[in-house]
Parts: C-alpha cells; sequence; structure tokens
C-alpha cells in the first residue's frame, strides 16, 4: 500500500509538471505569468516592476511619495534637533564639581569671610592678573574692567586680526584704546596675525590664541603665587568675589567661578550653571590658559556670565560667523537681522537648537523661550550707575539700538 500511495504522489506531481505549474527554485521568471512574457532584459525588468507594483493601491503609492520626501525634508532641517535630544541616552553627565559656599555681606571682616569659607587669612593680598583673548565686545570689557579694577594689579589683552573661524577681522581694541584709557597704567596689550587656514577646526586657532596669551602673561611680569583669572571677555568675576581670594590664604590652586548664567542681557536669566571661568594661583611651567575644566572645585555664585549681550545686530551676525561654533549656523537666513531682533526680543535661541543639557528632565523643563527676569539686583555696579548709557543690557530694553557710523 505504501509503494501504490508513492506512486501516486509521483505521478501527480509529474501532472502538475506537464501542466506549467511548478516553477524551480533556481529561476526568477515569477512574475512571467502574472505580468506576461518579455524578451528582453529590459522588458523584463519592468515586468517584474509592474508585478511588484499590483501589490499596491493608489492610495500607499500617494502616501509613499508624500510622505518619504517629506519625512527627508523634516530629518534636514530638524536633524540636529533630534541628535540633540537623544543625547541623554549615549552621553552621561560629567562628574559634578564639588562646589563650595560662597559667603559675603559688605560689613563683614576679611578674616571672618575667609574663616567663614574655611581658609586663613593672609597679611597682604596677592597680586592679581586679568587676562582675556578680545574679539568686538566693547561694552562689556567696559563693565568687566570697571567692575574688577580695584583689584587687579594687570590687566593683560591678547587681540588678532582674525577669527577662530579664519575671518578676518581689524584690531578692534587698538582702534578704541583711548575708550580704555583708565586702565592704561596697568594695561599689557598684545596683537597677532591670524593663520587664516580654511577648513581648519575653530578650536585650533582658538588654542593658538590662547598659547600666545601664555607668552603675553610672562611678559606682563606674573610670577609665582600671583592670581590669574582666566575666563572670556563675557565671564566677569564679581569684585568682592577677587578681593576674597586675593587675601584669604590656602585657597585651592585652580578654582572653577560658577557664574549666573544671562542670555542677551540682563533680562533673560537661564540659570548658574557657567563654570567655565577659572582663578589659578599662578605656578611657572605648569599653568596654562586654557578655557575647559581644569578642576573639580567650583566656588558658588562668583560672577555673571553674559553670552551674546551685544548693543547692535551686526555684532550678533559677527559672532555667529566667527566664534569657534559656527557650525551652528546651517542655514543662511539665522542671520537675517530682522530675525535676529525678533529672537532677542522673545528670549529663543539664535541657532533653533534645543537646550544642551544630559538628562530629559532637565533638558524638557528648559524647552522654549527663556523666561524674562524683572530683577536687576547683584549687577556689575559700573553698570547700573551708567544705567541710561547701557539700558539695553538691564530688563525692559530687548529692542537693538541701529548702527551708526
Amino acid at each position: 500500500r505504501r509503494r501504490i500511495l508513492y506512486l501516486s504522489v509521483v505521478l501527480s506531481a509529474v501532472k502538475i509538471m506537464s501542466d506549467g505549474y511548478y516553477n524551480s527554485k533556481k529561476t526568477d521568471d515569477i512574475c512571467d505569468d502574472v505580468c506576461g512574457q518579455q524578451g528582453s532584459k529590459a522588458g523584463a525588468t519592468i515586468s517584474r516592476l509592474k508585478c511588484v507594483l499590483r501589490g499596491f493601491d493608489v492610495r500607499t503609492l500617494l502616501c509613499l511619495f508624500i510622505l518619504v520626501p517629506f519625512a527627508i525634508f523634516a530629518i534636514y532641517l530638524h536633524g540636529q534637533k533630534l541628535t540633540y535630544f537623544f543625547r541623554p541616552l549615549w552621553e552621561s553627565p560629567p562628574k559634578p564639581f564639588h562646589t563650595i559656599p560662597h559667603y559675603h555681606t559688605e560689613n563683614a571682616t576679611m578674616q571672618s569671610l575667609c574663616s567663614l569659607h574655611g581658609w586663613g587669612v593672609r597679611d597682604s593680598p596677592r597680586r592679581v592678573y586679568d587676562a582675556v583673548l578680545f574679539s568686538n565686545e566693547k561694552d562689556l570689557l567696559t563693565v568687566r574692567w570697571k567692575e574688577l579694577y580695584p583689584y587687579v594689579t594687570q590687566f593683560v589683552l591678547l587681540e588678532s586680526n582674525s577669527t577662530f573661524t579664519g575671518l578676518p577681522k581689524p584690531f578692534v581694541f587698538k582702534s578704541n584704546k583711548e575708550q580704555f584709557s583708565f586702565v592704561e597704567e596697568r594695561l599689557t596689550y598684545g596683537n597677532i596675525g591670524g593663520r587664516f587656514r580654511k577648513g581648519e577646526n575653530p578650536f585650533v586657532e582658538e588654542a593658538f590664541q590662547r598659547v600666545a596669551l601664555d607668552k603675553l602673561l610672562r611678559i606682563a611680569g606674573i610670577e609665582e603665587d600671583d592670581l590669574l583669572i582666566m575666563s572670556d571677555v563675557d565671564e566677569i568675576p564679581s569684585a568682592h568675589t577677587i578681593n576674597l581670594l586675593r587675601w584669604c590664604d590656602d585657597i585651592p590652586p585652580v578654582l572653577h567661578l560658577q557664574l549666573k548664567n544671562y542670555l542677551y542681557s540682563f533680562e533673560y536669566y537661564v540659570d548658574s550653571k557657567s563654570w567655565r571661568a577659572s582663578i589659578h594661583r599662578y605656578n611657572p611651567g605648569k599653568t596654562r590658559y586654557a578655557h575647559f575644566r581644569q578642576s573639580d572645585v567650583m566656588l558658588s555664585d562668583s560672577g555673571w556670565h553674559c553670552s551674546f549681550c551685544f548693543r547692535y545686530i551686526n555684532d550678533f551676525v559677527f559672532k555667529m560667523k566667527a566664534y569657534s561654533h559656527s557650525d551652528r549656523v546651517r542655514f543662511s537666513h539665522y542671520l537675517n537681522p530682522v530675525r535676529i531682533q525678533d529672537v532677542i526680543c522673545k528670549g529663543t535661541d539664535l541657532f533653533d537648537m534645543l537646550p544642551e543639557e544630559y538628562t530629559f528632565k532637565e533638558m524638557i523643563g528648559k524647552m522654549g523661550p527663556v523666561p524674562r527676569s524683572y530683577s536687576a539686583v547683584h549687577l556689575p555696579s559700573y553698570l547700573l550707575e551708567n544705567a541710561e548709557k547701557y539700558k539695553y543690557l538691564l530688563p525692559g530694553n530687548c529692542v537693538r539700538e541701529r548702527q551708526t557710523g
């Protein structure tokens, strides 16, 4: 019986083959009988394509032709936002700082203030050097130097005729030196020619200029255990912070300064996470001028960081193209003056970016415009003493002035 059954199966298979329903797995002509035979290779290809398309209806095809290009365009426009949003998935937050509480009151003696911080008090204050790389921030430089003037031994400033991105620029400080005559006796000024290397990473040019600033500091006469302030022009330590550190003994050799973070003016308070400013007890042969994390210790509430705080719109445009993160200008309309003015008054991001945070909670909490602050308390004293001159930096004055001359 088994043999009879086996022969029946074989005969049935032979009949199917003879009737034309069998197709070998080694052939690729599965569509030939469905869409018709074609003689040429091109015809065979078209036949197969027709065969595939017969599995879709018109609505499906329309969706594909509309949605796919739309998705590609959306990724082109907002791809950077997507990468920033998912940043917490692949990047962990940096090691937290050990933050030292900051004690200050106008009526306390220096001995009691140093003691509150766990430090001793010196018989005489250390010398203080304030060193900056200068681009075009004339107003903020004035506010900074007026704030620090009582306690700084020597101001050291270096400027280049090149931006970090290799764009040519004038020697702005040199052309406006008379505006800073109040520091002339304490100023060591230097300028260098740019390297103008197209396509180079902007951080290479930035590092080159900071090395040159190291050399200028030695020309200025800095010595061992002098205090050296390392910060950008817009990162302004408070006067009482510098006075405290120059009088107190046993302070850390490298101490980062926690600054209140503002955007566009002191109207838009962002947070207190600005930490790149630092102060060093100078160690010849070891201390190098830098703008990155150099210790794990930070003194809280030590000043102000006012980012993109310019009087004129064209200064915004210049910095957007000139600084090390110029790659954030992904579209030319970002530099449109009308758009920039609108962004300033709304407190939104110049580069249409998401907040640079390491957790979803903090990122979502900071999405949207920076809320306005109506407080002008505890700001640099010179700024408030000259409020009319610098009103664009104070709450309620988001509209920028027209450039003259």
